[in-house]
């Protein structure tokens, strides 16, 4: 995997993914806030997402199981971004059972779309062994065989779940999308992707400001934004995007959003400040996002 050098004229750049296909490292994700818990349209949804396009979003994250495929689909129109210019992501539900093409046709007509430039099995719970894994993973391979996904990939597996697939893939992940930030660094499971040349998106990137302020990370990022004269939140993303991963924002305000797009390509953080953020935030363990599905002490 390789990514192009950050420029303010060319933000975001691109990675290359295992596939050859390429996929924005910075994106607007339709998560938490958005995240929708009652039936019905609401177009606050497709406002906030066309929002985002309208600022300068083109890679966008979406699944079943956030309820606004439909608001996303309906905000991907109402801008008049033409389709090739976008990344548009949705996912498989991690739990319910329904047949994965099923599923699939389901959400491609919501989204009113032909096709999507990444598919995702949302979690890995649904399995009860690593055939049910493999048979889902066989489903995907036939969507991208169909040419209706671009690319396919996981989000929130582990590295057995990986191991499980990559036996019997034809072909492997292009990503694994997961909660990933100083105080849930994984362990081994970074250079586990390294190794299989799987790349990684990171939600919850903001989490240390956001769920768990107060901890060692907090007295680092103010420093290194004095020193880059940016947002907090600028430094965590720019943490993120120095690894070599893809981040996402869920953010519903404007001005930030735009600052991100503005202030993200005109710094880096040394390699030094990177280790020293990580070094840092081990100190403490903090996991936001699908606690009951992992164990309490999973620092995974």
């Amino acid at each position: 995997m390789s990514s192009n050098s950050a420029s303010k004229g060319s933000f975001p750049p691109t990675l290359k993914l295992n596939d050859g296909n390429e996929i924005p490292v910075f994106g607007y994700g339709l998560g938490t806030a958005n995240y929708k818990t009652t039936e019905g349209y609401d177009k606050t949804v497709v406002d906030l997402t066309k929002m985002a396009i309208d600022v300068g979003y083109r890679h966008l994250d979406g699944a079943e199981v956030y309820g606004n495929e439909e608001e996303l689909g309906e905000a991907i129109k109402a801008s008049g971004i033409p389709r090739d210019q976008l990344f548009v992501t949705t996912k498989a539900h991690g739990e319910k059972q329904k047949p994965t093409l099923e599923a699939f046709d389901l959400s491609l007509k919501k989204l009113g779309l032909d096709y999507v430039d990444l598919y995702l099995i949302h979690a890995p719970w649904f399995a009860n062994s690593d055939e049910d894994l493999q048979a889902k993973w066989t489903d995907l391979e036939a969507i991208k065989a169909s040419g209706r996904a671009k690319s396919i990939g996981v989000s929130n597996f582990l590295q057995e779940h990986l191991e499980a697939i990559l036996k019997t893939a034809k072909i492997p992940p292009a990503i694994n999308q997961i909660e990933y930030h100083p105080y849930l660094q994984h362990g081994d499971l970074v250079k586990f992707h390294k190794k299989n040349n799987i790349a990684i998106a990171c939600y919850g990137p903001l989490v240390p400001l956001t769920r768990a302020k107060g901890g060692p990370v907090d007295a680092v990022w103010s420093e290194l934004a004095k020193k880059y004269d940016v947002s907090e939140s600028e430094i965590g993303l720019r943490w993120i995007l120095d690894q070599g991963m893809v981040a996402l924002s869920t953010s519903s305000n404007r001005g930030r959003l735009e600052n991100y797009l503005a202030r993200l390509p005109g710094f880096k953080l040394t390699d030094e400040e990177v280790a020293r953020i990580a070094e840092v935030g081990k100190q403490k363990h903090f996991r936001a996002f699908w606690r009951k599905k992992f164990d309490e002490d999973d620092r995974r």
